[in-house]
């Protein structure tokens, strides 16, 4: 099986990005490819670009 990918984060606490405020958490995918999660990624980018404690970042899960 091939890798899948996800897009995972939320908004934190504070600037060092380090615990995630309850209940903002969010995951999204998976994806079968890497772009597919790019665009994803992008759009809640976008979204929370005026919220300094929102992160979010592609991670890739391994195959089976």
């Amino acid at each position: 099986m091939n890798s899948r990918f996800w897009v995972v984060g939320g908004e934190y606490t504070d600037t060092s990005f380090d615990h995630l405020v309850s209940g903002s958490e969010r995951v999204m995918g998976p994806y079968s490819d890497r772009d597919a999660a790019l665009i994803a990624w992008r759009q809640v980018a976008e979204e929370t670009r005026g919220n300094c404690y929102a992160r979010y970042t592609v991670a890739q899960e391994p195959g089976r």
